[in-house]
């Protein structure tokens, strides 16, 4: 069993969580990835190592999901065949819920394993309310409920490694997109509760709340921006079709057909790659339920319950924006990651 800790200008609790580890289970090895600190943190890495640690270094900033794959790689060259648990390096995971998750991922082939926090005590906002948005959203693109999606606590098998390192992402996006694409390549997520742990209001965490969220959310920023690409679209193919045909309907029809073949290519392209080659298919299907289901729920909303036409339509395009998207990436655009070549393992220690 691994232990890899990703770490980014850490400060002494790095050196004592390696010797708590250690010291609590002298089988596991605990793998640490310097992502770029620079030299002024050398000396606090070379500790680390003597603390029993093998420690890897980026020679610049790549950002933790590089600094996980670059660890992923390493392991299974060092260690082929052994699990895997992350873990922070700013204290917030405890010894003993590192060996919880590590205890819950051994002898499974294809799981992956959440340490959950619950949130309870004393919370920064900022954590509560992220961790609160990123939930609901993910279990309305997903349909997964899940307690804690920013967790780093997280333990792998070995037969996932690859598939790790094939998944894009490079920063705080990355553990996101882990479980965006559990979901397609149908690998079951559980999750052990763990504690929940602030030091000095998570005053180490680098994660910067505008780049990084950005980051984060950027699945559902692309789907939006295709969407708001493919009403422009519409809008302008209503108003050119009526000048050329002066008919209602087909200036209408034609717009929407015009439209939803942009917004199929570009999800397609961008959003959420290429998916198979029935996913044309698949969209149409989509195309139709939506208009169908458009039609309803405005005719429920003004009709049935005397709302205004302003407040019908937001209201449905609102909802409606989720369930195209939670379909699209689930069925339409659904597909399974294929295997990549391991990543180079990177051979500088420290010490």
């Amino acid at each position: 069993m691994i232990v890899l800790i990703p770490a980014y200008e850490p400060d002494e609790r790095l050196v004592a969580l390696v010797r708590q580890i250690r010291s609590a289970a002298t089988e596991l090895n605990v793998l640490v990835v310097d992502d770029g600190s620079g030299a002024a943190y050398r000396m606090l890495f070379d500790e680390a190592a003597r603390a029993g640690a093998v420690v890897i270094r980026h020679e610049v900033n790549r950002g933790k999901g590089r600094a996980l794959k670059t660890g992923f790689a390493y392991a299974a060259s060092l260690w082929p065949g052994e699990p895997l648990v992350c873990a922070d390096s700013d204290g917030q995971h405890t010894v003993p819920d590192i060996l919880a998750v590590a205890e819950r991922v051994q002898g499974h082939d294809r799981v992956m394993v959440l340490g959950a926090r619950q949130f309870t005590g004393t919370v920064p906002l900022r954590s509560r309310a992220g961790n609160g948005i990123t939930r609901r959203l993910f279990f309305l693109t997903t349909g997964m409920d899940l307690t804690d999606t920013q967790t780093g606590l997280r333990g792998y098998p070995p037969d996932l490694i690859e598939w790790l390192i094939e998944v894009p992402g490079e920063r705080f996006e990355y553990e996101l997109e882990l479980l965006l694409r559990a979901r397609q390549a149908q690998i079951p997520v559980v999750e052990v509760p763990i504690a929940t742990v602030y030091l000095d209001g998570n005053a180490s965490s680098h994660f910067r709340p505008v780049q990084d969220s950005a980051r984060v959310y950027a699945p559902l920023l692309r789907f939006g921006a295709s969407s708001a690409f493919a009403a422009g679209v519409d809008y302008a193919a209503l108003f050119g079709l009526h000048a050329l045909t002066g008919s209602l309907l087909a200036s209408v029809v034609g717009a929407r057909a015009t439209s939803a073949g942009v917004n199929y290519l570009t999800n397609r392209q961008f959003v959420f790659g290429r998916g198979e080659r029935r996913s044309g298919r698949r969209y149409a299907a989509l195309v139709l339920a939506i208009l169908a289901a458009n039609l309803a729920l405005m005719h429920l909303l003004v009709v049935g319950l005397g709302a205004s036409l302003l407040l019908a339509k937001l209201v449905t395009e609102g909802t409606l924006f989720f369930v195209s998207y939670a379909v699209q990436s689930r069925l339409v655009f659904a597909h399974r990651l294929r295997p990549a070549p391991m990543a180079a393992p990177v051979r500088s220690r420290a010490g």
